[in-house]
């Protein structure tokens, strides 16, 4: 079957910005969702929704900084959530008796691969799934391994001719329903060419196989590049109260990398003999509507961090303090790659945002785009100078204003302007404008996102305060 005909309402994007790896779970009328927080924490973001578009934060479920978490599984199970995620070439599990925490420190699974599947089999046995199709059997109360990895799928063959980065088979998602048990797995490589990825599915009556595959493989793929979103795939199945089924899966959007993989729902529909398909119907009662994304913008009044915010590869509670208006970063490393800055996730192709500052007198502060490392963008100032960040290179100085400037970065659609000012009404450019299209995982590797954030290096602190996020509107 060939899905080159999809309908124009779906997919929908329920969550924009990087947001990949989405693993949803229903709990009666309640919908809980997390996706891959890699080496940025806290960690494991938990949303809520009614609806499966209207999305609210509702609390990060990691809170200690266990290095880099790909792809998790949240689940519920015995009146208990979950959530399985791979780090340090490991598996580790935490849970909680409210999504909303608390959530127990991590425990280490001890079993290898990357993106664990939990299932709860009819017979009560838990078992956890991993890339290259293997699985082992969990002890009852889903906390420790009981017996070895064995692999039990060996994925969909992929026709030779497509053109993908390889096969990369990972991602396993499991359901039951009537007398199968259901494997969705992706495949084709994450990123790469616009038609690397997909997801599938498959069926077998042992939760061990033998799997049939599905013969209306792939339940969703990129066809062409021409297509508004580019590999699409790693995704849940859910359904409703009332029986609607949907896949919620990630993409990236064409000629917006940077953004990451987004979070995006297509609705589903079983055909007779069994199998799930992306439905066809566009006007049907499965019609919803994008969601408003929560707001990023941040005064710094409340005592604790807000939940748009995480640190890159550190959680240090001794570096920052917050309220009254002021967040007080503690100076750390030479440059924003050594700073660990403190970054949200855009969720707009074009946007602005503005922050002021007051730098201590050998502190360097500033607002950036940051990607990893290795490559970031940005404005910063100490109180002799104002300096340029593109590529990862701090340059083009400009004389300094002070201790206290507002700074101002505009992404256009890829080009980059900065501002600074120092009453923040009166606003001076910096003549060195940026595209930062190449910014993303093609380029740099890792998987994620061009992240938007303020940093603190040097020696000493600063403070920061009246953070400003605003959409451009096209």
């Amino acid at each position: 079957m060939s899905n080159s005909k999809l309908n124009a309402t779906y997919p929908i994007d329920i969550l924009r910005g990087d947001y990949p790896d989405p693993s949803i779970v229903r709990v009666g009328q309640d919908y809980y969702m997390t996706h891959s927080s890699f080496m940025y924490a806290p960690g494991l973001l938990v949303w809520h929704s009614r609806n499966l578009t209207d999305w609210v934060p509702l609390c990060h479920a990691l809170q200690t900084y266990v290095g880099d978490v790909w792809a998790p599984d949240l689940v519920y199970v015995n009146g208990l959530f979950y959530i399985y995620f791979p780090a340090n070439g490991t598996n580790y599990v935490i849970y909680a008796e409210k999504a909303e925490g608390p959530w127990c420190d991590p425990i280490d699974l001890r079993v290898d691969g990357i993106d664990p599947g939990h299932l709860l089999a009819p017979d009560g046995q838990r078992y956890l799934y991993v890339n290259y199709g293997r699985a082992v059997s969990l002890a009852p109360d889903g906390l420790s391994a009981a017996g070895d990895l064995q692999t039990v799928y060996e994925g969909w063959p992929i026709p030779e001719e497509w053109v993908v980065d390889g096969m990369a088979l990972e991602s396993p998602k499991l359901l039951v329903r009537g007398d199968y048990y259901y494997l969705i797995c992706a495949q084709g490589g994450t990123a790469g060419p616009a038609t690397s990825h997909m997801a599938v599915a498959a069926r077998s009556k042992n939760p061990l196989g033998p799997w049939e595959n599905s013969p209306y493989n792939p339940l969703v793929h990129t066809w062409s590049k021409e297509e508004r979103w580019w590999s699409k795939g790693h995704g849940t199945l859910i359904d409703t109260p009332d029986g609607k089924w949907y896949f919620v899966y990630h993409a990236y959007e064409k000629d917006y990398y940077t953004l990451g993989r987004q979070t995006l729902l297509d609705p589903i529909e079983w055909t007779e003999d069994g199998w799930p398909i992306v439905s066809q119907d566009a006007d049907g009662e499965m019609k919803l509507e994008r969601g408003n994304p929560p707001e990023l913008s941040d005064d710094f009044q409340g005592v604790a961090l807000g939940w748009q915010w995480r640190f890159y590869k550190e959680l240090d509670p001794e570096r920052y303090e917050v309220g009254g208006g002021v967040l007080k970063l503690k100076a750390k490393g030479d440059s924003p790659a050594d700073s660990a800055p403190l970054v949200i996730i855009p969720p707009d192709r074009a946007y602005e945002a503005e922050v002021e500052i007051k730098v201590g007198p050998e502190a360097e502060a500033g607002l950036v785009l940051f990607y990893n490392d290795r490559c970031y963008a940005g404005i910063s100032f100490t109180e002799q100078e104002i300096y340029r960040h593109r590529r990862g290179i701090k340059g083009n100085p400009a004389r300094g204003l002070g201790c206290r400037l507002h700074l101002k970065l505009r992404n256009d659609h890829h080009t980059v302007t900065m501002f600074y000012s120092t009453d923040g009404s009166m606003w001076n450019r910096h003549p060195s404008a940026m595209e930062v299209s190449g910014y993303n995982h093609n380029t740099f590797g890792e998987f994620i996102g061009l992240r938007l954030g303020i940093y603190a290096a040097g020696n000493g602190e600063a403070e920061f305060s009246r953070f400003r996020y605003r959409k451009i509107e096209v």
